[in-house]
């Protein structure tokens, strides 16, 4: 039991090394300019990755505007049960995140998507649409890569194909990008 332990923590440690120093410094810069601007953060996925997101919002809606004394406009687009359900029951599932985007995403605003495989239908038609409705679009995927790499404009790729660690990994992204700014509020700007 020790040494699958052991393993299972090197492995995950190769995921953590694999995330772009760079890469996560480019999705800060995308924030700063969103809370600049007053632009609205969408970010959603499904699964551990639909946890991740309301985590990613509760951090950078309460944490970090706490600490620049400006708000994040930032939703999870997975926490409302009712409208998601709606949504699958009288469209399809992979309509779940693309209609409530139609409803309240605007050019300039940012959609950031977590996905391992890429490849989430759901995932994938949201991003898709707001690629060509003039949103930042960011991807968090694991090593396959998926549709979702190729279609946003930023997408970070974890170095594994392991589920928990991917979505691991995401969140350690997830949790970058907010303590950037509840360490370094200055980064906001004024």
């Amino acid at each position: 039991m020790n040494d699958w332990i052991q393993d299972y923590l090197n492995a995950q440690k190769a995921a953590v090394d694999s995330i772009p120093v760079e890469s996560v410094a480019s999705l800060i810069r995308i924030l700063q300019k969103a809370v600049r601007e007053d632009r609205q953060i969408f970010v959603f996925g499904n699964g551990g990755s639909a946890a991740n997101a309301s985590h990613f919002a509760t951090d950078l809606g309460k944490g970090s505007s706490d600490k620049i004394g400006r708000r994040f406009r930032v939703l999870s687009l997975n926490d409302n049960v009712s409208w998601m359900t709606a949504l699958g029951n009288d469209y399809a599932y992979e309509d779940i995140f693309v209609r409530q985007l139609e409803n309240y995403a605007r050019p300039g605003d940012v959609a950031l998507a977590l996905s391992v495989s890429g490849n989430s239908p759901n995932v994938v038609k949201a991003v898709d649409w707001a690629s060509k409705n003039g949103l930042a679009t960011i991807a968090l995927v694991g090593k396959k890569r998926g549709r979702l790499a190729q279609l946003a404009q930023h997408a970070i790729v974890i170095d594994s194909e392991h589920y928990g660690r991917a979505e691991d990994c995401h969140m350690h992204i997830c949790h970058l990008l907010c303590y950037a700014f509840m360490e370094h509020p200055e980064w906001a700007g004024t």
